[in-house]
């Protein structure tokens, strides 16, 4: 499989190891503590999770995040991270435009790509680590929970597919900002719900999501792959898991709607097998750009931040695409 950004094909669980490299910190080893306001609950918290329970004890100050898209959700609600994890591939993360108001031209200290530095951790003395999105086993968890209380995902979805409104109210939960991560969530709610008022041809509507220079060539996200909640949220349906597919059977991606990612016009036109698919000849078909363009790590970060810009973005594309008339252009992206 071409290695792209793990924001853009999380389709295996990375192994972890505790490769210990030196960047991202001051001078002194330590960053800035994290931006602060009021917290809305009371502490000490408890929160359980699919590795056990994690008691924080007081509002935390000092916040790393360890997974590939929970910074997004910690800057949504109000706090800066001292550490990040670094996005592998070549999206330029810290200029993502759906952050730029709350980053501010910050670079923040990173702590590991696709393996974790827990020493650049722990030199960051962190008073919580927030990883629901990382793809951590047991024995990483317990040796970040050593370091400071750390957050998990549940066990209630499979790694990596935790919809972004529990995303956010178990991370408001642990920054003690279960109020605001509520808000947060009716906010973005509110959007969809709008997007779909205005597009109800949307539901019900079969749609596939199309990962190019993958497995076979293409590979098909479901139900299991976080950035397939963007579509079924607008009312589309998507298959239940993720499938790779091979020339013989691109028969799979012949939904109502197809949405690529990582093909230019001239590429699809190139795959004369993929050109000759009815959802590609009558133009039914959104190329969303490159797997290092804004839509891509959108889609990957699927968050209360990025998901806001998705919806302008990429709605009147899909509008277009599944108005049912072949006349219609559809706007390729990126």
């Amino acid at each position: 499989m071409r290695r792209t950004s793990r924001l853009v094909v999380p389709l295996a669980v990375l192994a972890l190891a505790t490769g210990l490299s030196a960047c991202g910190v001051s001078d002194d080893g330590t960053a800035p503590a994290a931006e602060s306001s009021p917290a809305s609950d009371a502490f000490p918290v408890t929160i359980e999770h699919r590795f056990g329970t994690t008691e924080i004890a007081e509002e935390p100050e000092r916040v790393v995040t360890v997974g590939f898209n929970d910074e997004d959700f910690v800057l949504a609600l109000g706090v800066t991270p001292v550490g990040v994890r670094d996005n592998i591939g070549d999206y330029d993360a810290p200029g993502r435009p759906w952050a730029a108001e709350q980053l501010a031209g910050a670079q923040l200290p990173t702590v590991g790509g696709e393996e974790l530095a827990l020493e650049q951790i722990a030199a960051l003395e962190p008073d919580l680590i927030i990883g629901v999105y990382s793809f951590i086993d047991q024995a990483v968890y317990d040796q970040l929970s050593g370091i400071a209380p750390t957050l998990a995902q549940t066990d209630e979805y499979a790694d990596g597919a935790t919809p972004w409104q529990e995303q956010t109210l178990l991370t408001g939960q642990a920054l003690g900002r279960s109020a605001e991560a509520q808000q947060l969530v009716d906010e973005v709610e509110s959007q969809f719900e709008q997007a779909t008022s205005e597009h109800p041809g949307f539901a019900g509507t079969s749609l596939a999501v199309d990962l190019t220079g993958v497995g076979s060539g293409h590979y098909a996200l479901g139900r299991d792959d976080l950035r397939t909640q963007f579509f079924t949220d607008l009312g589309f349906t998507v298959p239940e898991t993720s499938t790779d597919v091979s020339q013989e059977r691109l028969d799979l991606l012949d939904a109502d709607v197809l949405t690529v990612l990582g093909y230019t016009p001239e590429d699809a036109a190139a795959d004369t097998l993929f050109s000759g698919l009815d959802v590609v000849t009558q133009d039914r078909t959104v190329l969303l750009g490159s797997y290092s363009g804004d839509v891509a790590a959108a889609l990957g970060f699927g968050s209360p931040l990025s998901l806001p810009y998705l919806l302008d973005t990429v709605v009147p594309a899909l509008a277009a695409a599944a108005d049912g008339d072949p006349a219609t252009a559809v706007p390729a992206l990126g």
